[in-house]
């Protein structure tokens, strides 16, 4: 295993495009012949009953436990999508993934898009908690400043070129980084 591991977090609140903009990111690695594993963490936070509200601890057991198997396989570098809302959220990260260099990107969208986005996303119970959950999401991340970066995801812009921003802000299009 490398020694130190980039690792790009997509952040931003539901329906700011995290998933949408790491399966574009892919896209652009791949094209562009960049060793990589991707993850949207989210999915390695799903059960139920779940033991903690949003599976935070789970999800990181998981990522140490599956992190080795990527980079055994030649990923030297990981991109994810999940919700950062504090710096020090980050150290549950680096004893995950040891070696890790983490830089968090935060997409900002307007409340008015994301909540366009989650409305056929979200169907039935969990639509109202969703669309609640986003604004003050919003608020809290705007507060936190956990980010190194944000990149603008409202409605209109093209998804291949937020992909590519963030990337290119990560500076992870140079096969050499």
């Amino acid at each position: 295993m490398a020694d130190t591991v980039p690792l790009l977090i997509i952040s931003c609140s539901m329906g700011a495009g995290k998933t949408t903009v790491l399966g574009e990111a892919i896209d652009l690695l791949t094209e562009s012949g960049i060793a990589h594993a991707a993850f949207d963490l989210d999915w390695l936070t799903f059960m139920h009953p779940r033991r903690e509200p949003f599976g935070q601890g789970l999800m990181l057991k998981n990522l140490a436990a599956i992190w080795p198997i990527y980079a055994a396989a030649g990923a030297d570098r990981l991109i994810v999508a999940r919700i950062v809302d504090s710096r020090e959220g980050l150290e549950g990260y680096r004893e995950a993934i040891p070696g890790a260099q983490i830089t968090v990107c935060r997409l900002t969208a307007s409340v008015d898009t994301m909540q366009r986005r989650l409305e056929p996303r979200e169907p039935g119970m969990f639509r109202e908690e969703a669309l609640a959950r986003s604004e003050e999401l919003a608020s809290i991340l705007e507060a936190s400043n956990a980010e190194d970066f944000r990149v603008d995801n409202d409605e209109g812009r093209n998804i291949t070129e937020v992909a590519r921003k963030v990337l290119s802000r990560a500076d992870w299009l140079n096969p050499s980084s």
